[in-house]
């Protein structure tokens, strides 16, 4: 089934439930109180297919219903659309293209990346595409990058063209990559000149179209603490997502508020201009008319008899912690959210939605989510 496919979206096998949150209401922590939710972002998975009750069947419908389906989040007056890249799949592939058009067609909402795996890119193709979209989209991108994560191809970045180079890790070569494209993107010259170039003496020529901040707005995927501690260091934002690779019988959200509190103090001890952004993923899942709660309404009956909690399992070789699913209607979710501290610690939520019910099914959640974040942000002052 669809929600089955997307509620689980990367969970390999799943085994040991973690403990549910408490429900005594917290008292906010001053990184919470630093995050305070601000903005809430769809996150599209991206797929198309064939099955049963899907609405969106090929790759054609599938981008031009993402491009609506940014439409519909600025419609509803939302924060984001961010799409998820996926190679050798029925899914968004090719990032660059998508995002040009849905900044074409939207003027306010911040388009992003959840996440480009970099072993895939040429950096300085990739900085010339991302500048081109970014100038479209009139400044609006928020880019994720990272490593990768488990596929369905033996080795794509090498059938990409990209091998990986022998005594090298994948983490290393992704982060070489990410060194290349952010210094291309800074408007920094790169390439030597040649005997008809036009540059003044000993100047090095930078890649072309240059979008003025898009270096400021580039994200990192992390998994672990010590990941989280780095991006801080290298003054990227932070994006987690609905699993992390640590298990230590936490709730997800205690994990994540621990790492976000070490990308901070790490941001911090670098001397980084600008306030660090961190952003969550979350599954929620609002029911509030009739189909709603033909979809959702199985998963919130799971939820009622206990089996919807936080898990700990395995994944590409190590073993992490799953969240859970957010259901029901809008004050039970927003009660829930205001228990998980990596929510409350952050700036932005990301919902996953099921894009293949399309842009219509989905426009209407959109109204859910706006409220749920005006009731967690208290009052909403906008994109950050």
């Amino acid at each position: 089934m669809i929600v089955e496919v997307w509620q689980a979206e990367g969970d390999a096998s799943t085994g040991l439930s973690v403990p549910s949150a408490a429900s005594s209401t917290r008292a906010r922590t001053p990184d919470e109180r630093m995050g305070l939710v601000k903005n809430v972002g769809f996150l599209s998975f991206g797929w198309w297919s064939r099955s049963p009750g899907s609405k969106v069947r090929s790759a054609s419908e599938l981008m031009h219903d993402t491009i609506a389906l940014a439409e519909a989040a600025e419609d509803a007056g939302m924060d984001g659309a961010w799409i998820r890249i996926h190679h050798f799949e029925q899914n968004t592939s090719s990032p660059f293209p998508l995002l040009a058009a849905m900044g074409a067609r939207t003027s306010r909402v911040e388009l992003g990346t959840g996440v480009i795996n970099m072993r895939y890119e040429n950096p300085l193709y990739m900085a010339e595409a991302a500048a081109t979209a970014d100038l479209i989209a009139g400044g609006r991108l928020q880019l994720g990058l990272s490593r990768g994560s488990p596929e369905p191809a033996a080795d794509g970045p090498g059938t990409f063209g990209y091998p990986l180079p022998a005594g090298k890790l994948p983490v290393e070569d992704a982060a070489e990559r990410i060194v290349q494209f952010r210094n291309a993107i800074s408007g920094a010259g790169i390439a030597l000149p040649g005997a008809n170039a036009q540059v003044a003496r000993g100047e090095l020529l930078p890649i072309s179209p240059y979008s003025p901040g898009l270096s400021e707005r580039i994200w990192y995927g992390a998994g672990n603490t010590e990941s989280a501690r780095r991006v801080g260091e290298l003054g990227m934002h932070l994006m987690s997502s609905t699993l992390v690779l640590e298990a230590t019988g936490e709730l997800l959200g205690t994990v994540q508020a621990r790492q976000i509190k070490a990308f901070r103090a790490s941001w911090r001890e670098a001397g980084h201009a600008g306030e660090p952004r961190v952003s969550v993923s979350r599954s929620i899942m609002p029911i509030f008319n009739d189909a709603t709660r033909m979809y959702f309404g199985p998963l919130l009956e799971r939820d009622k008899m206990g089996a919807n909690r936080d898990q700990v399992g395995s994944i590409d070789n190590s073993v992490g912690t799953f969240g859970k699913t957010y259901v029901g209607d809008v004050d039970k979710i927003v009660a829930e959210l205001r228990e998980d501290e990596a929510v409350m610690t952050s700036d932005t939520i990301l919902a996953t939605i099921p894009n293949q019910f399309g842009a219509e099914f989905n426009r209407a959640t959109f109204d859910a989510l706006v409220e749920i974040r005006n009731q967690l942000s208290g009052e909403h002052a906008g994109s950050v």
